[in-house]
């Protein structure tokens, strides 16, 4: 098989959301901080036994597929000692915005972090195989043409051999029957509102549209570093009364003013997820049908198809900033300032014409109090809603692209189902994931999909898919189906 041809494949392997980002210092004062970013939690060497085993059990040419988070961008923290371009007091403390030299550093520090990973990437390539990077959430910085470029160049590869590496904006349709997509397209806090012209100006500075999801991590859980950003369970909890014991238990010695940092961290990923949000698109009306046609070409789809898909996104969230609040938590703050200074008011009011107690002021808060709780206790995260809407949507997705199955990422959740005649996988995470703050409970396994010839009697051209997990000391392990 010619390993430069995309529209063919015998065996393709997927694997999404391993969040390659920097690593973090061990501080002996803060043990506990950012304990998932140590260098002990890297998954480079377990990546490259997966694919020096893979590679050993197939002998035919294999496509990989690296579907989206591959790159956790929104998570590099570094700022270079002598930077050529302005840094903001923001930036200092949470992180480089999306402008194309900023997302050059950024690309160029995780790579420089992970060489076990990039040389087995390398070795994978020089074997034959190819390799397609499919943008997601985490990693919408591969928009940059010049950090795509930055990536290829770190794998130090002949010129032919870098052929075999192709990039694709949301999504690809391998051999014609399976369409491989990262899958926060369906999730209105993650999803890239417009994959087809991402960029938006803000002032003077053209930079990539980050979603709400994205930025709530960059500006609120990177300053929170007890609350692991790949489990949802770390920084979503159930009840106030569970935010109330993690915070005694950990908090309190390290970050006894969480309250202020989740404020105003809150208070700014509300204010640039809805005005980066509304911005209009950058597009150059004279290259419009060139950058449609390399997505159809890159994506292996046509036009039409291309069009289709991008109709069936769900709409993004920042145009319901109730949606945001609550998911905040800034609805409550808000409703608790309203109820202490209605509690003031009245006590004033009352003050001025009796002279009245201080009980006259708890007095209004007694009765207020049980309706915020009953507000509070029926308010719930919607972030975990990406999975079902993804499955809603499969049999849609599925006759607009022709296919029989759907491979996707993003919720961290691993899976595969039948939804009607579609069949549909989720490879789930390799990332740093981890329930606990000490990172001794880990969440997710390490999986992938297997999509390989059917080999059986009158099935010449069929292929059939499977979930596996990738177990250092035994191989794979197959996820059976639900």
């Amino acid at each position: 098989m010619d390993e430069n041809d995309f529209k063919k494949a015998s065996h393709t392997l997927v694997v999404s959301d391993i969040h390659l980002s920097e690593t973090e210092k061990f501080d002996p004062a803060r043990p506990l901080w950012k304990r998932y970013k140590l260098p002990e939690h890297l998954i480079d060497s377990v990546f490259r036994e997966f694919l020096d085993g893979m590679s050993a059990k197939i002998v035919d040419t294999i496509e990989l597929i690296l579907n989206g988070d591959i790159f956790d961008f929104d998570s590099v923290m570094r700022i270079p000692e002598r930077a050529p371009f302005h840094v903001s007091w923001l930036e200092r403390l949470r992180g480089l915005a999306s402008e194309e030299q900023k997302s050059r550093f950024k690309v160029r520090v995780i790579l420089e972090t992970h060489p076990v990973w990039i040389d087995s990437l390398r070795r994978f390539l020089l074997a034959g195989n190819r390799v397609v990077f499919i943008i997601g959430n985490h990693d919408l910085e591969l928009h940059w043409g010049s950090v795509r470029q930055d990536i290829v160049d770190s794998l130090d590869l002949p010129a032919k051999v870098r052929d075999q590496i192709r990039f694709c904006d949301w999504f690809y349709i391998s051999n014609q029957d399976t369409l491989i997509e990262h899958g926060n397209q369906y999730d209105s806090y993650c999803l890239c509102a417009n994959p087809i012209f991402p960029l938006i100006k803000k002032g003077s500075r053209k930079i990539i549209r980050i979603p709400f999801g994205n930025l709530a991590g960059k500006y609120m859980t990177n300053g929170m570093g007890l609350m692991n950003p790949h489990a949802t369970t770390s920084f979503i909890k159930s009840s106030a009364w569970e935010y109330f014991i993690f915070y005694y238990k950990y908090m309190i010695r390290i970050q006894p003013f969480l309250l202020w940092t989740w404020l105003w961290s809150a208070m700014v990923t509300l204010f640039e997820s809805v005005t980066e949000g509304l911005l209009p698109s950058v597009r150059d009306p004279l290259t419009v049908d060139a950058r449609m046609a390399d997505i159809a070409k890159r994506s292996n789809a046509p036009l039409s198809v291309v069009l289709a898909l991008k109709e069936v996104h769900v709409h993004p969230a920042i145009f319901n900033p109730i949606k945001i609040l609550r998911e905040l938590w800034l609805d409550r703050a808000i409703l608790l300032v309203f109820i202490f200074t209605g509690s003031f008011q009245f006590f004033s009011v009352l003050k001025v014409f009796v002279n009245v107690s201080l009980a006259w002021f708890l007095f209004p808060l007694l009765l207020l109090f049980p309706l915020f709780f009953f507000y509070a206790r029926s308010v719930h995260s919607e972030v975990d809603s990406a999975q079902r809407a993804a499955f809603q949507m499969a049999p849609l997705v599925g006759k607009i692209a022709h296919v029989k199955r759907i491979v996707q990422g993003h919720t961290h959740i691993e899976a595969h189902a039948s939804v009607g005649e579609l069949e549909v996988l989720n490879t789930g995470t390799w990332s740093p994931a981890y329930r606990d703050v000490e990172c001794q409970q880990p969440f997710g396994r390490k999986c992938f999909a297997w999509i390989q010839p059917a080999g059986q009697p009158g099935s010449v051209g069929l292929r059939v898919a499977e979930l596996y997990e990738w177990q250092a000391s035994a191989g794979i392990k197959l996820i059976q189906r639900t």
